[in-house]
Formats: C-alpha cells, sequence, structure tokens
C-alpha cells in the first residue's frame, strides 16, 4: 500500500499558517496547485477547514520544515508510517476460461453425484458456477440434463486437486459422527495375543456350557430306576 498524505487540504492550511514554506513546497507535499495554495493562503480557498498538524500524525517531521524553510528548492519528503496496515485482499469469483465454460455442467453432475456431502456454495467455489444452476442438474431440470455426462473437475482443470480435498474435508466436518456399535464386540488382538490356553481354557463358558459336568453314575442310577418303575407298570397292566 503506497504511503499517502492524509486530508491534503487540511495539512496545507495547517503549513500556510504555521510554516514558512514557499507555496511550490506547500503544493508539491500536499499534490495541491500552487494557485489553490496561494488561494488558502489570501482565505479564498478552503474556508471553514481547520489545519491538521502534520506533524502531530507523523506524516512530517519537524527537521523535515526547518529542511524546506531554509532551502525554498528542497521538497518535503512524507515520514514513513510507524504502523503499516496490511492491504485488504478482496477475493475475486473464480475465473473459467471460455473453452472450458461448457464442461461446467458436466462438472457439477460429477461433484453432486460423488460428494453429496458439498453445499452449494462449496460447488459454486469450486466450479465456479450459481446456485440456481447447481439446483437445476441435481434436480435434473437443467435444459441439456439428458446430455450431461459426469467428468472430475480436477481433470477437467476447472480445479485443483488441493481445492477439492479442503472443501471435502469441510463437509466431513459439519456431518454427524456413526454412531458406536452397541453389544458384544470382539476384543482387540493386542489383548488376544497375551491370553495363554489354560487362561482361556479359566474363562466362564456361556449358555449351556456354563451347566456343572455331569456324574455317569447318577446318569445310569437314574436310567435304572426309570426302566424298574416302567417294568413294574406293565405287570400291573397284565394283572
Amino acid at each position: 500500500m503506497a504511503n499517502t498524505l492524509l486530508m491534503p487540504k487540511a495539512t496545507a492550511v495547517w503549513l500556510v499558517d504555521n510554516t514558512a514554506l514557499s507555496f511550490d513546497q506547500i503544493a508539491q507535499f500536499c499534490k495541491l496547485h500552487p494557485l489553490e495554495v496561494a488561494a488558502i493562503a489570501d482565505g479564498d480557498a478552503a474556508q471553514g477547514i481547520k489545519g491538521m498538524d502534520p506533524v502531530i500524525t507523523g506524516q512530517l517531521s519537524r527537521d523535515e520544515i526547518a529542511k524546506g524553510e531554509a532551502d525554498p528548492q528542497h521538497r518535503l519528503k512524507l515520514s514513513d508510517p510507524k504502523v503499516r496496515v496490511p492491504e485488504s485482499k478482496r477475493k475475486a469469483p473464480r475465473y473459467t476460461p471460455v473453452s472450458k465454460r461448457h464442461e461446467r455442467p458436466n462438472a457439477i453432475l460429477w461433484l453432486v453425484r460423488n460428494h453429496p456431502e458439498l453445499k452449494d456454495a462449496q460447488v459454486s467455489r469450486l466450479v465456479g458456477t450459481t446456485k440456481s444452476t447447481i439446483e437445476q442438474i441435481r434436480n435434473r431440470t437443467h435444459w441439456n440434463s439428458s446430455n450431461l455426462v459426469p467428468m472430475d473437475p480436477v481433470t477437467l482443470g476447472l480445479c485443483s486437486q488441493i481445492d477439492l480435498d479442503i472443501e471435502v474435508q469441510r463437509a466431513d466436518r459439519g456431518r454427524e459422527q456413526p454412531a458406536a456399535p452397541v453389544g458384544d464386540t470382539l476384543l482387540p488382538a493386542s489383548q488376544t495375543e497375551t491370553l495363554s490356553p489354560e487362561s482361556a481354557q479359566a474363562q466362564p463358558a456361556t449358555g449351556d456350557e456354563s451347566d456343572a459336568e455331569l456324574d455317569a453314575d447318577k446318569v445310569f442310577a437314574k436310567l435304572s430306576s426309570l426302566k424298574g418303575t416302567s417294568q413294574e407298570s406293565d405287570a400291573d397292566d397284565q394283572q
């Protein structure tokens, strides 16, 4: 940003009233015409304008004024600002070459199908289009919908892969994360690798395996008693 004088007429009024600088020097410093400076001195111009001290504002030093008063040929130099304000950069809309503009609908269709998480504003930034066009292609109401073929905008040169990745990451951050699985899950390998066969057998069984081991003698005794009871019932039936 170029260093420019603030309020040149107010500064000229102050220099005319408070210094012995020539009209040419004041005109050169304030970017005015010498006749305009003479009119200010005569009271014919800049009436009602309050003079502004350029020394207080840091735009001119006392030494520089003294040099100018001593030498009428000296050209006053504007002091360097103590604080530099960065120039604001206004981001212009993405420019699409004329030769590639007919490919934008195909790129929009590709983005809508492959990245449905992208918002219309993000698609517009990537390929330089309008929201109404995006909506028409998404709803299949575009005048050329039947002839559109989805094509990667990076391949077409409409945007860079970095820009596409950034927009996809932004869209992913706004989406809900999938819920954690509910219920029993397999143990991670880091835990199962440390288990020995003995410790695995010592784990409690589930379902029917949790029942106590069967005693063979008790089973045969039970079967014998049931068989005896059945024979006695047959004998009673024969009698």
